[in-house]
């Protein structure tokens, strides 16, 4: 099969061919149809986020059943399924509690090693070179995943937009309702509405939030905000954000304000437009050891929480994601804006790097479909 593989830490992407994985006890072997394009790989590939090479980055994808492991009854063979990033081991103490976005054997297993739950890689080079995983490793055409992490798609939800149900949207999802625990009528701020600030606000909207303010450099990626669900806007490039914010809510500050790109100026956004007694909840990942300067006065004395939120409850949540697009309250195929060939995945991910991408691209992944991006247009470096 085909697989995208990052040889080293800020080493160029490249398509190789390499062996298709087998699944194991308690897995299943997915034919991936698509693969969204998101920053935590970009992390990875810069060297910021620590992970082992050679490795095959992508970790939110759709697909259908291919093959089960021994000991795995599932869905029956090309049903169509999503998966997501955190692939919960189902028996550690967090999961145990319902709180897989903490599971144990994930980060210590995957997320340190690049394994599968046995301490082993299910993908390796013809030579036997192994390779690890990030997650799943679904920048390829077939992808191994633990039975815990496979969700039957029900009918009418498009195949290749649904893979970013397994990350942008299942972040989304796990910041709104469980860290902010946002409440009908609740005024909310969205620092960067990049795919998962454009899954963050869908989602607030679809709980009741009152007010939802966007705030982006970006005049294209604001309008799309608008287009989502935001009922303001913010241009952090021509105004202050705070005081901004405090003038659309009335000088009461927003109940709620999510920072969704991981700096330490867009989180001080964040603190400095939350009201007393409000919810700072951070979403984005930082390369390192990135710290942020937070003012303890006003955070002891006014009552702000700041929350980290990394991602949702997955055997939980992903269902009650999937019942929500049923019902049309939010939709995957609303934020993503461009498509990608699986051999142009490097080009995804270098216009991720130059902040070109308006909400989420995907990687399609079956060898017969076509990109429907327009070349020249990216030949030439246009935005959006």
């Amino acid at each position: 099969m085909r697989a995208i593989v990052l040889p080293e830490p800020g080493g160029p992407l490249r398509v190789e061919d390499i062996p298709r994985p087998s699944p194991r006890a308690g897995e299943v072997l997915i034919q991936v149809a698509a693969c969204g394009v998101c920053h935590t790989d970009l992390h990875v590939m810069k060297g910021e986020v620590r992970f082992p090479t050679p490795a095959v980055l992508g970790h939110e994808i759709s697909g259908t059943v291919a093959a089960f492991g021994p000991g795995v009854a599932g869905p029956p063979v090309g049903t169509p399924v999503v998966c997501a990033f955190i692939m919960p081991c189902g028996t550690c103490a967090y999961c145990a509690q319902g709180r897989d976005d903490l599971c144990v054997t994930f980060f210590e297993f995957n997320r340190l090693r690049g394994q599968l739950y046995d301490g082993t890689t299910r993908l390796a080079r013809a030579d036997g070179t192994p390779l690890a995983m990030y997650s799943m490793g679904g920048l390829a055409e077939y992808a191994v995943v633990p039975a815990t992490d496979v969700f039957a798609l029900p009918a009418d939800i498009p195949l290749a937009e649904a893979s970013i149900l397994g990350c942008a949207m299942l972040t989304a999802y796990g910041a709104v309702r469980h860290q902010a625990d946002l409440r009908a009528g609740e005024a909310v701020m969205v620092v960067a509405a990049g795919g998962v600030g454009s899954n963050i606000i869908q989602i607030a909207r679809a709980c009741g939030a009152a007010q939802i303010i966007a705030v982006d450099v970006r005049a294209d990626k604001l309008e799309a905000a608008r287009k989502v669900g935001a009922t303001h806007v913010i241009d952090a490039s021509q105004e202050e954000v705070a005081p901004a914010a405090m003038e659309i809510t009335g000088g009461r500050g927003v109940d709620v304000a999510f920072e969704a790109l991981g700096r330490p100026q867009t989180i001080l956004h964040a603190f400095g437009a939350v009201r007393d007694g409000g919810r700072v909840v951070v979403v984005g990942i930082a390369a390192g050891d990135t710290a942020v300067p937070i003012p303890i006065t006003r955070l002891v004395r006014r009552g702000v929480r700041v929350i980290g939120s990394y991602g949702g409850r997955v055997r939980t949540d992903v269902p009650a994601i999937l019942r929500l697009v049923e019902q049309g309250a939010i939709a995957p195929q609303r934020t993503i804006t461009r498509r990608y060939a699986l051999a142009e995945a490097p080009d995804a991910y270098a216009a991720l790097d130059r902040g070109e991408i308006i909400g989420r691209a995907i990687v399609v992944c079956d060898q017969k479909e076509r990109s429907e991006v327009d070349d020249g247009e990216r030949r030439r470096g246009a935005r959006g």
